[in-house]
């Protein structure tokens, strides 16, 4: 049985506005929708994660999904949410940004399953055949100034001022859902709340272009409990791209939500049943610490994003500062990995020729790093099976430090005791 969509987001949490007359649509018949997205990165971020959540919601219940990047908008420019004109990018930038947004996309949607498959179509290609002559004529005269005024994301830039181009954004937005409307029997348009607006300009200019009807659908802008934005982490956007968000900061991230965020995440993000939620929080309440939410959704979504491999070696990363990650692991780890880790763990500089020609074990750790104030307590601590260099201890003083220690070709990580590491640099 196929789910019932609307009812679908809203026990989900994920349904803001919703236009008279969609619900009993959707209900009554296949229906194809569709949800814009930004081509200004070569790569969507977990942003985006709730828009294509919404069109994987919306092709499980049996509708047809289609996301349109805008090749054409990306050129002018989208005002809501933004409190000053954005740069524009070059065709072969945008081309480039596009192909590596459908690949992303291609993960999760299904292209091949038949009438309701998911489609995807780029805005330029029915924009860059028509002239501003025509664009004015049959777009222009059917919204009013006064219209496009009142919109909210041209209300909140008029004091500071915005260009015609961003002024002209609802424009080309609500020529993209007539433009499908007419040609891809789109009946439904679908985005962030901040877009509806926009979205709205769509449906009005189907109506009175051509008395037709039209529907329009929001999701929540989600919001992080301690008012920080969502998507981001300490060191910038949170990316789907591996290149730009390894898979264990991708982890990360995830793994480190709050108890009151992480009831939204997997709500929002995953695939779960609502019992099957209910349960997990249950497990969860009962034993917080366990942080057994936080732990599926970041499982969840690391191998729906990337793959099992990934997660199970972000997992192997994230286990060796608690002790049960292995010299093997270790090694395996890329140098921004490595360095993420042990970010904030004391760096020691050490040339690489004091380790060239071989040293002690008990020198490298007193007058090279200076770990140990003295080579007695060194000893001591060999001894006492409390150092250990590369997460393989150390069994005796007789150890000798060279370069096939190092990992990544520059570090070695020494270890006093249980919880004090070092990062040595070799440079």
């Amino acid at each position: 049985m196929k789910k019932n969509f609307v009812e679908e987001l809203k026990w989900r949490g994920m349904l803001q506005d919703i236009m008279p007359g969609t619900e009993d649509l959707l209900n009554k018949e296949m229906v194809t929708g569709y949800i814009g997205f930004d081509p200004t990165s070569d790569s969507l971020g977990v942003g985006n994660m709730v828009q294509i959540m919404t069109l994987l919601h919306f092709q499980q219940a049996g509708h047809k999904p289609m996301a349109l990047v805008g090749g054409a908008t990306g050129m002018v420019g989208d005002p809501s949410g933004k409190s000053a004109e954005r740069n524009l990018l070059d065709e072969k930038t945008l081309n480039h940004n596009l192909a590596c947004q459908r690949k992303q996309l291609e993960k999760f949607l299904d292209f091949n399953c038949g009438a309701n498959s998911a489609e995807i179509v780029n805005n330029y290609d029915w924009f860059k055949d028509l002239n501003f002559l025509d664009f004015i004529r049959d777009v222009g005269k059917h919204i009013s100034v006064n219209y496009m005024l009142a919109k909210d994301s041209v209300k909140s830039r008029l004091e500071n001022g915005m260009s015609f181009t961003e002024f002209s954004y609802q424009l080309v937005q609500g020529y993209d859902f007539y433009y499908l409307w007419k040609n891809n029997k789109v009946k439904l348009q679908m985005g962030g709340s901040d877009q509806w607006g926009n979205i709205v300009t769509g449906t009005e200019l189907i109506r009175r272009k051509a008395s037709g009807e039209a529907f329009a659908l929001t999701t929540p802008l989600i919001k992080k409990a301690d008012g920080t934005k969502f998507g981001k982490s300490e060191s910038g956007n949170v990316w789907l791209d591996k290149t730009k968000t390894s898979p264990y900061k991708f982890y990360q991230f995830w793994l480190n939500a709050s108890d009151e965020d992480v009831k939204n995440y997997i709500r929002i993000f995953t695939l779960f049943t609502k019992e099957q939620i209910e349960q997990l929080e249950l497990e969860h309440a009962a034993a917080p610490h366990l942080r057994v939410l936080q732990k599926i959704v970041a499982k969840d979504i690391t191998t729906r994003v990337h793959s099992e491999a990934d997660y199970n070696a972000a997992v192997e990363a994230s286990e060796i500062l608690f002790g049960k990650g292995t010299s093997e692991s270790l090694q395996k780890l890329s140098e921004e990995d490595f360095l993420s880790v042990f970010e904030g763990v004391e760096q020691v500089d050490v040339p690489k020729s004091e380790i060239e020609n071989t040293i002690s074990i008990v020198d490298f750790l007193t007058e090279k790093t200076k770990m140990f104030s003295s080579k007695s307590e060194a000893k001591k601590m060999i001894e006492g099976g409390g150092v250990a260099i590369n997460k393989a201890k150390v069994e005796n003083e007789e150890l000798k430090i060279t370069t096939q220690h190092l990992i990544n070709n520059k570090y070695i990580l020494a270890q006093k005791g249980k919880k004090n590491y070092y990062v040595i640099k070799i440079i």
